[in-house]
């Protein structure tokens, strides 16, 4: 086949006119072209946004006073107009701390996620780009923090020392002091994995041409390092960073089901369950609706995430 020939006519024809007259696409047009032709992950986004709102927009419907009122009489009943959810073991409104629940197992998975990219993409730069002793050293560290098992850590520390931090108050609620154990776990435990990929990239990066061409102007090495070599690894930090959300609400909901999480009256999707594991059979709604949010999330997030690795994906042939 002749690579030189013209093509047909008729596949010419065929084109849309704004293709033919289109300019060429900047790296996030065709980001996002590719991003929303993966029907899942357009999918997630639209789960995700609209839990997003259950969970923030809800609270200016419902009080958080209103969620942690205990009516005994109540106790225990299924849903209803008046209680869509039902009711808990001390008659408190199950839709109402769902609400304020979701909103701190986000925050607690949002923080958890800001504190494993910073210090995993720090770690990782250092030692990809440096190299010698240094990534030695950072390397070794970082696969004895890997070997760590991290349920086993979240136990213990939650067992000993969430009971020892004072309550906490941001943004006009109180929260548990054990909500900062939960995060400083989770965060010191996954970045190593981050860490790792961050290095790799750098370790790419940091020999092709322009690099080379960068040093051999003068230009410092925060500029080159900050400027040059980090843009270039945003893909793989943002996918991880987004399904690092995802694992640490499986996380915190491990870790309250079995009683050592996030403490009352404080609530989370996590520890709702736990307080439903005596009543699986005769308060079905206690355990479903918490579940079901928890789901959705998680599954919404590793939809998400799976889109951003194939639209962030530079061999990526599809447009």
């Amino acid at each position: 086949m002749d690579i030189n020939a013209p093509l047909p006519s008729n596949s010419i024809a065929s084109l849309p006119a704004d293709e033919l007259e289109a300019p060429p696409l900047t790296i996030w047009q065709l980001t996002w072209r590719r991003f929303r032709r993966h029907k899942m992950a357009m999918f997630g986004s639209v789960m995700l946004a609209l839990l997003l709102l259950y969970a923030i927009g809800g609270a200016f419907l419902l009080s958080e006073e209103f969620a942690n009122q205990t009516e005994t009489g109540m106790r225990l009943s299924s849903p209803s107009a008046a209680h869509p959810f039902g009711t808990d073991t001390v008659g408190r409104d199950i839709l109402a701390r769902t609400i304020y629940g979701g909103q701190i197992s986000i925050l607690i998975a949002i923080f958890a996620m800001l504190v494993e990219v910073i210090v995993g993409v720090t770690v990782g730069a250092l030692s990809g780009y440096y190299g010698g002793w240094i990534d030695n050293s950072l390397m070794r560290f970082t696969e004895v923090v890997l070997i760590i098992p991290q349920i086993f850590l979240l136990l213990v520390m939650a067992r000993y020392f969430a009971q020892s931090i004072p309550n906490i108050k941001f943004m006009g609620r109180t929260f548990s002091g054990s909500v900062v154990v939960i995060v400083f776990v989770i965060a010191i435990t996954s970045w190593p994995y981050l860490a790792r990929i961050v290095r790799a990239q750098f370790l790419s990066v940091k020999e092709n041409d322009f690099i080379l061409a960068a040093r051999a102007t003068g230009t410092s090495t925060r500029d080159i390092i900050f400027r040059h070599v980090l843009p270039n690894c945003t893909a793989p930090i943002i996918v991880s960073a987004t399904l690092s959300v995802a694992a640490a609400i499986t996380l915190e909901a491990y870790i309250s089901f079995l009683g050592l999480g996030v403490r009352p009256p404080t609530a989370t999707w996590g520890n709702m369950l736990e307080g439903a594991y005596n009543y699986i059979d005769t308060a079905w709604w206690l355990w479903f609706f918490p579940g079901m949010l928890i789901a959705l999330i998680v599954l919404s997030i590793n939809f998400l995430g799976d889109g951003l690795r194939d639209a962030l994906d530079p061999h990526s042939r599809a447009i």
